[in-house]
């Protein structure tokens, strides 16, 4: 079993000064749900190398277990230093694709032509494909049969209160919930930071980091 995980390389957080870029328990548990499953992982970024990791994430009080697992284990941490570039991946060598959030993905993946095309590719093969919390924002402008991709799929991400919440509102480039709607999806949401996942066919989001795990462990079941 062969599963893609593709992170952002964008790591400025607006016009704030301050850095953004990937989740780490969005990253890490989904990681090792995949790993445990005995699953061959490759990772990618629109620029290869070492994507930039959210300082948020990497607070005390944003640690996991699999945050935990993940700071001791050296194969891991290599892996996450050399991922590949997105432009070189071919969709077909997959089983399955996961998009772990944080802002980056607003910013780079969303509007990623690399990107937009592996998801139209998978989704036309019927590949199992998972994003969570701000990663559901790639598919703001990605189209099966010249609608966006989501219209008619129930579908989560992170919420507009939870984006208020962590003062962000006014900062990225457009709010998940707000675009997933507009593109014509059945948006549904669970409480603010609580774990709630939705799966359509072979779609699987997560609302928020506290859905990581849950979200991995679905789109595994549909592989």
């Amino acid at each position: 079993m062969k599963i893609l995980m593709v992170l952002t390389s964008h790591d400025k957080l607006g016009d704030t000064g301050k850095k953004t870029g990937f989740w780490l328990e969005e990253f890490a548990a989904p990681y090792y749900v995949f790993k445990d499953a005995g699953a061959q992982i490759t990772i990618a970024s629109p620029k290869g190398g070492q994507p930039p990791l959210d300082p948020s994430s990497d607070t005390k009080d944003a640690q996991t277990p699999a945050t935990d697992r993940f700071k001791d284990d050296a194969d891991a941490q290599k892996a996450l230093a050399q991922t590949e570039v997105l432009s070189g991946i071919d969709a077909a060598d997959f089983d399955a694709v996961f998009y772990p959030g944080g802002h980056g993905p607003l910013w780079d993946l969303a509007n990623d032509a690399d990107s937009i095309r592996l998801i139209e590719t998978v989704t036309a093969a019927g590949t199992p494909l998972g994003a969570v919390c701000h990663a559901p924002g790639i598919f703001k402008n990605t189209r099966i049969d010249g609608k966006p991709l989501v219209t008619g799929k129930t579908v989560t991400g992170f919420t507009n209160t939870e984006e208020e919440a962590v003062g962000l509102t006014d900062v990225v480039p457009f709010l998940v919930e707000d675009m997933l709607k507009a593109n014509g999806g059945h948006y549904e949401k669970g409480p603010d930071w609580g774990s709630f996942v939705v799966t359509d066919g072979k779609l699987v989001t997560g609302q928020n980091p506290a859905s990581s795990e849950e979200a991995a462990k679905k789109l595994l079941a549909l592989v």
